[in-house]
């Protein structure tokens, strides 16, 4: 899925970093690093669709994946990550008040 495939109000699970996250987010997403995704799997709604991203598609791909063979199956990998979501115009927003980037 691609950037400007993702509908207004969609669910994305970002599972960067935490420092990552704080440089700057997609506004409205829900973090889960990635690493924690096995111990918090009920976090991740199974009812409407879930967008997983990371920062160019590689960890969110594995995510996606996991979550599939788990019995996941309303997960979609965001095509090249949060670097394509700022390249196509998309808002990227900080908590803390700093610019946002991209890491």
């Amino acid at each position: 899925m691609t950037a400007d495939q993702v509908a207004p109000g969609a669910y994305l699970l970002d599972v960067r970093e935490p420092d990552e996250w704080e440089a700057g987010h997609a506004p409205g997403a829900h973090h889960l690093p990635m690493m924690e995704v096995p111990a918090r799997m009920a976090e991740v709604p199974t009812d409407d669709e879930v967008i997983v991203v990371c920062r160019a598609g590689g960890r969110s791909g594995q995510v996606v994946a996991y979550l599939m063979n788990n019995g996941w199956d309303n997960v979609r990998n965001l095509d090249g990550g949060m670097q394509s979501w700022a390249a196509a115009g998309k808002d990227v927003v900080t908590d803390n008040g700093q610019p946002a980037r991209v890491l």
